[in-house]
């Protein structure tokens, strides 16, 4: 089912507040789907999922070789019959504001806080499209 990514109601938007391990889906560079667990934030108001990395890590190498306009990725989460999907065009930022304001939103949706890591990158989703079931 589609839903409006800006404003996606309020048990949509309850289900991406919950403690749920997601999936992020990139292209490699031959193509291929690259699904890989993660951590994932979701800001409706300025229609932006964020996830914690490494810059070494293949979903961000795998946005990177997809060049300056990014790359079109799917991050999704299931709890039994709920489900959410959110796509769109991911590229990496690096700057110190970026970082704080993803490991603020993953602290309040995950109860922890990553340790240091002084490669850490934030993939940035502007999302397009969210789906789901929730």
């Amino acid at each position: 089912m589609a839903i409006d990514p800006g404003s996606p109601g309020a048990s949509y938007l309850d289900f991406w507040r919950e403690r749920h391990v997601c999936t992020l889906t990139t292209p490699r560079p031959d193509g291929t789907p690259h699904v890989v667990p993660v951590g994932v934030t979701y800001d409706p108001e300025a229609r932006v999922a964020r996830i914690t990395t490494s810059k070494l890590s293949k979903k961000a190498r795998n946005i990177l070789a997809a060049g300056p306009e990014g790359a079109l990725v799917a991050v999704c989460q299931v709890d039994g019959r709920r489900w959410a999907t959110l796509e769109g065009r991911a590229r990496l930022r690096a700057d110190e504001e970026t970082i704080d304001e993803a490991l603020r939103r993953y602290t309040a949706r995950y109860g922890r806080t990553p340790g240091p890591n002084p490669d850490r990158v934030i993939i940035e989703i502007a999302v397009t499209r969210a789906l789901g079931n929730a």
